[in-house]
C-alpha cells in the first residue's frame, strides 16, 4: 500500500507490474528482513548499504538517485522470485 510520505517519481500504473503499489520503503524493509544489510551490500554494491546503513538514509539516497533505485528494484524482484521458488518447493524432506 502506498505511503503518503513516500513520493514516487516514477509511479507504477499497471496492475500486472509486480512493483505496482510497492513503495521504496516497503522494498528496502523487505530486503533488510530477507537478506540483511551485509548481503544487500554484496549484491547491490552501493555505499548506502555498507557504511552505517539505515532505512531512512537509504530511502533518502534512493529517491535522489534513479540508477540506485533501479538496482534496488531489480534486487527486490529477484529476492521475491527466489522466495516464491523456495516456497513452492516446500519443506526439505529428511
Amino acid at each position: 500500500m502506498p505511503d503518503d510520505n513516500d513520493p514516487d517519481p516514477k509511479p507504477r500504473t499497471h496492475a500486472n507490474d509486480p512493483l505496482h503499489g510497492v513503495t521504496v520503503k516497503a522494498m528496502v524493509s523487505t530486503l533488510v528482513e530477507e537478506l540483511g544489510w551485509e548481503e544487500m551490500a554484496e549484491r547491490a554494491r552501493m555505499n548506502c548499504f555498507f557504511e552505517n546503513p539505515s532505512v531512512n538514509s537509504t530511502l533518502k539516497f534512493l529517491r535522489k538517485t534513479p540508477w540506485a533505485r533501479e538496482r534496488v528494484e531489480r534486487l527486490y524482484l529477484q529476492t521475491l522470485a527466489r522466495k516464491e521458488r523456495y516456497e513452492r518447493r516446500g519443506p526439505a524432506k529428511s
